[in-house]
């Protein structure tokens, strides 16, 4: 599958505008973490999505129709599909948790951050994230690496 979209930016100016320079534009664009929030904003102003109601929302977007998709970064350190509640030191993967939260969302919308400025996207259906997980394409709880995943949506249709 070819990506739905890329994402650009100018890494001078932006680094012009934050008034810091081009290797911290860098850094920050590429931590999933820190990233996330302006590429939910803009995901949704190229696909005409809307924000979640709240940071707290079990979604990140809501399409024209009222579906609801989640936003997840592939970086350097891959990607992963559980809730977040189920990552981090301290937090461990609940498979029951992360089908309910499969079965909430329409699917994905997948960007590859690690290639900033030039970020593509993916908009992939649950169907997909549930035909990998049925399959044990993904990890036991649901993090794979960056190449695992360019090397699954390169093969969907």
């Amino acid at each position: 599958m070819k990506p739905t979209r890329t994402l650009t930016w100018n890494i001078e100016e932006v680094a012009a505008a934050l008034r810091v320079d081009v290797q911290s534009v860098r850094e920050y664009f590429t931590d999933g973490r820190r990233v996330a929030f302006l590429i939910e904003r803009r995901i949704a102003r190229e696909e005409g999505f809307k924000l979640a109601p709240s940071e707290g929302a079990c979604f990140d977007l809501m399409d024209q129709s009222g579906g609801k998709w989640e936003v997840r970064n592939i970086t350097r350190g891959g990607i992963y599909f559980c809730p977040s509640y189920m990552v981090g030191s301290g937090r461990s993967f609940d498979s029951p948790g992360f089908l309910r939260k499969l079965a909430s969302v329409n699917g994905y919308i997948v960007t590859d951050i690690e290639s900033f400025p030039t970020v593509p996207y993916w908009i992939l259906p649950r169907s997909a994230v549930e035909t990998w997980w049925q399959g044990s394409r993904l990890g036991t709880c649901t993090k794979i690496s960056r190449e695992r995943m360019l090397e699954l949506v390169k093969l969907l249709p």
